[in-house]
């Protein structure tokens, strides 16, 4: 996903020159320029009105790299340094949410999602006004064509369904036509805004945002300065990861030690757990005559389950993730260590906050973006080993229809069950969940649920393209 449009490129790349900063000691006393550097005088700037408006946003979308969103700023005239100091002095990030929005950078969406094109007649049934439960549709007086008055309209878009010449176009706002759930809404000012009460952390308005306004909370500093502390920090690397460079994946862990993590465990260890436990409950689900059962693997899906359908979480497996399981082998292992789950899944930062053993989310494009801040060069790097590996069918879990796979695999000839793969969360989808729970009705016994079209190889945060990461993860996953 990272380079599928500009302003994912833009993002990555702000992170990147940040970084460099840090490593080069010099984050708290070059931060301020960055902006002027970025958009430099007599520069020419796409999208915005002006380099100071430019100048604006770059320093509003540090803060979310720098872990800090738009309400910790108190004072305008408080400058990044004084936020690149707490981010290299605190011990731990206390923020709550998970996403913000870049109030500078979102500015340009359309108030209402209708518009009366040229193409009306002005005919005298006049459909559209009689069909407004608003009176919002009024008409010009010498061409009688329909239009409709903004501070009125509420986008019901019965004008739109009641026109008889389809003069009435629907303009969609990227990020709420993105939301499968709602949660995204514009407040009085016509900035969106993000109900944490209904989000489900699944990222699609982060990448569909034309404007770049949206960003996660990143943990980026926070676990740079515990390596510089010379903590013991260790990366729990979901399986996904295979799919993500176009190199050996021993090499590109050998780029991850490059970064300073004392050790790298495989959280397709975990998933192996997960198997072993999802498998034994289907049994027993299916057996006590529960009609299906849903996976568990996915944290975005877990939160939708919480926040929209609570009916569903019956059928949905107890089993734990593969990163809680991980997590735990970590730790024994390594007591003293703080854990960082590596991966390309925003919604795993909220599931980490429910993990006491997992410290810190990392994502594969900000671990890019340390790539290059730091001058990390993976096609250079030496090949790193990890101590144990797992099973193929444990890695398969990255992409849709590979839990499945692992459960198939693990019960063998006692799998007799019918099994169906959801692997995007649309609107329709998340429709159909609920059908299948207020009905108890399923067209299968076991549901594989993710929320990312084609599996986490596809995450909102991963460092590469669904066509190019599924090629990838093949010739990677047929080497185990």
């Amino acid at each position: 996903m990272a380079f599928t449009n500009n302003v994912m490129i833009v993002r990555h790349g702000l992170l990147a020159k940040l970084v460099k900063l840090w490593r080069e000691d010099k984050l708290v006393e070059g931060i301020d320029r960055l902006p002027i550097e970025l958009s430099p005088r007599k520069s020419k700037v796409k999208g915005r009105c002006c380099i100071h408006k430019e100048r604006a946003v770059w320093k509003y979308k540090s803060l979310p790299l720098l872990g800090f969103d738009m309400n910790d700023e108190k004072d305008e005239l408080t400058p990044l340094s004084y936020y690149a100091q707490q981010a290299t002095t605190r011990t731990k990030n206390l923020k709550e949410n998970i996403l913000c929005v870049i109030d500078e950078a979102c500015s340009s969406c359309v108030q209402t999602n209708y518009e009366v094109t040229n193409l009306c007649r002005g005919c005298v049934a006049r459909s559209c006004a009689a069909s407004c439960p608003k009176g919002a549709i009024e008409f010009d007086p010498e061409t009688s064509q329909g239009r409709i008055h903004k501070s009125l309209c509420i986008s019901c878009g019965k004008c739109y369904d009641n026109c008889p010449y389809h003069a009435i176009v629907h303009i969609p706002v990227p990020c709420e036509e993105a939301c499968p759930v709602g949660a995204i809404t514009k407040d009085e000012n016509g900035v969106e805004h993000i109900d944490e009460t209904k989000c489900i952390y699944c990222g699609k308005c982060v990448n569909s945002c034309p404007f770049g306004a949206i960003f996660e909370i990143s943990q980026v500093f926070d676990i740079l300065q515990s390596i510089r502390r010379g903590e013991e920090v260790v990366a729990l690397v979901a399986p996904a990861f295979l799919a993500q460079y176009n190199v050996p994946t021993e090499q590109a862990y050998g780029a991850i030690k490059a970064v300073g993590f004392s050790e790298i465990v495989e959280v397709a260890q975990g998933a192996m757990i997960t198997t072993e436990k999802e498998a034994a409950e289907l049994a027993e689900k299916i057996e006590e005559g529960q009609p299906f059962m849903t996976t568990s693997c996915c944290p975005s899906y877990i939160e939708m389950a919480e926040k929209h359908a609570p009916y569903l979480k019956k059928y949905i497996s107890s089993t734990r993730s593969p990163m809680y399981y991980t997590a735990q082998i970590a730790k024994e292992k390594y007591p003293n260590a703080k854990l960082v789950f590596v991966g390309p899944c925003i919604a795993k930062r909220k599931e980490a906050r429910r993990d006491d053993l997992v410290d810190y989310v990392l994502t594969f494009e900000e671990l890019h973006s340390i790539f290059l801040g730091m001058n990390i060069d993976i096609a250079q790097q030496q090949n790193y080993t990890i101590e144990q590996s797992a099973i193929r069918a444990a890695h398969g879990f990255a992409q849709g229809g590979g839990v499945t796979a692992a459960v198939k695999e693990h019960l063998g000839e006692k799998f007799n069950y019918s099994a169906l793969q959801i692997a995007n969360m649309t609107k329709k989808n998340v429709a159909l969940l609920k059908a299948y729970a207020k009905t108890s009705k399923s067209p299968a016994q076991f549901i594989e649920v993710m929320v990312c079209e084609g599996g986490c190889i596809s995450g909102p945060s991963a460092h590469t393209s669904l066509d190019v990461g599924k090629k990838t993860f093949a010739a990677e996953l047929a080497k185990r």
